[in-house]
């Protein structure tokens, strides 16, 4: 009788090749936020006359100044 699949050794992992691409991470933040925001930026202040509008449902938008790098 064989082994059940997946109990027996385990097969080499490869090696994952880091990506030449940064890669970057920012916060998501709400119109209140951008509302009172010391640099105001383009994406932000769309967000936030959309967001103005009577009746409006957003989830928030990613802040470009909050980015980071990935490692």
């Amino acid at each position: 009788m064989a082994p059940p699949k997946g109990k027996g050794k385990s097969a080499a992992k490869k090696k994952k090749e880091p990506s030449s691409r940064i890669q970057y991470t920012m916060r998501i933040v709400e119109s209140a936020t951008c509302a009172v925001c010391k640099t105001p930026c383009a994406r932000g202040m769309r967000y936030l006359e959309k967001m103005s509008e009577p009746g409006a449902v957003g989830k928030g938008v990613p802040c470009i100044l909050t980015r980071k790098q990935v490692n």
